[in-house]
């Protein structure tokens, strides 16, 4: 296990006029999985890739294990790093490709041999050994990455997108295999994507990232519940925070927090819903329309669980209510957390 560190990290490109990472410092914890989350394009995949020693950063440096590794090339680092692609050899055996790092280190037979045997068991796939890849399944295909990653014994594994190519079902699945592995393994992980269900059943801790800087890192509770900023709120969650603007302040609110007034007690904020659509998903309700707190109306989603059963209708008015400490601030001109701001009753 491995500490990985970047240190006033940038990435420029296109004669230094797209700054892909812009000035980011970031430690590990030993042994952690460490997500990093955020939209295509926001840099996240150019810090991996730095780390991994496949860019040489602009400025700044990368440690691991204490050791700074700038200028290093990707095999003097050990780490290991998973595609999105798997990059499997397609004429090549499964026991071939999970080999072929020691192969090409220079290992024996026998050794390399057992050592696949031994990451292949961990992963469960012992009985594809004399399969090629085109007989496999995804998420075979990304267990046999894994294995070929593994037998390196790296320090710290680097994993891209890993499921982004399985269907919707195989995720969730590879997605619990991947975070028993880690565990078992307990090597440090970095693991990137812009599926925010991943990053929040995954990761110890989340960086959410945007145009090459992290806006936040903490552990998915902490992102989720207390967001740094506008972008954080609107970014993590499905459906998002709501933003109503009050003045120079937007007040924010999850919509599972947005419930009819009379079963929410305590301190709230009550409002008039005008609910204009009605959804279905998964037993939910999810009821749009608007409120005012402030100068104007301001949209909003209100997400019901199976438990309540008021009655709600496109087209009419309904209290609703937010609990007071479920209630977030943010400036309107710079996005920031602000100091909450009182709104009655």
């Amino acid at each position: 296990m491995a500490v990985v560190e970047v240190r006033n990290l940038h990435k420029h490109f296109g004669a230094g006029k797209v700054h892909a990472i812009d000035g980011i410092d970031l430690s590990t914890e030993e042994g952690e999985y460490l997500v990093l989350l955020g939209p295509s394009g926001c840099g996240k995949t150019t810090l991996l890739r730095t780390i991994a020693g496949l860019e040489e950063p602009t400025e700044g440096d990368v440690l691991i294990a204490g050791q700074v590794v700038t200028g290093l090339p990707p095999r003097a680092r050990k780490i290991a790093m998973v595609f999105q692609s798997y990059a499997l050899y397609p004429h090549k055996s499964v026991l071939a490709n999970i080999v072929f790092p020691l192969r090409a280190s220079g290992m024996e037979r026998g050794p390399r041999d057992e050592r696949a045997r031994w990451a292949a068991g961990l992963l469960d796939i012992e009985h594809l050994m004399d399969r090629k890849p085109r007989e496999l399944s995804g998420g075979e295909r990304q267990r046999v990455a894994l294995a070929r990653a593994l037998v390196r014994e790296p320090t710290v594994f680097l994993l891209d997108e890993p499921l982004s190519n399985l269907d919707a079902k195989l995720r969730t699945s590879a997605r619990d295999e991947l975070k028993r592995f880690q565990e078992e393994i307990g090597t440090t992980t970095i693991y990137v994507t812009h599926d925010q269900t991943e990053a929040m059943g995954l990761g110890d801790r989340i960086a959410v990232m945007s145009d090459g800087k992290i806006r936040q890192i903490g552990p998915p509770v902490e992102v989720y519940d207390d967001p740094a900023d506008t972008f954080v709120a609107t970014f993590i969650g499905s459906p998002p925070m709501n933003l109503v603007t009050r003045g120079s302040t937007f007040v924010g609110f999850r919509p599972e927090h947005l419930l009819p007034v009379e079963i929410v007690s305590g301190e709230r904020v009550t409002m008039t819903l005008d609910v204009q659509r009605m959804e279905y998903l998964s037993g939910d309700r999810h009821v749009y329309g608007e409120v005012t707190i402030g100068d104007a109306p301001s949209r909003v989603i209100a997400r019901l669980p199976a438990t309540v059963t008021t009655p709600i209708a496109a087209g009419e008015k309904h209290d609703f209510a937010v609990p007071a400490a479920k209630l977030r601030f943010f400036d309107v001109e710079t996005g920031l957390r602000s100091e909450p701001v009182r709104l009655g009753s």
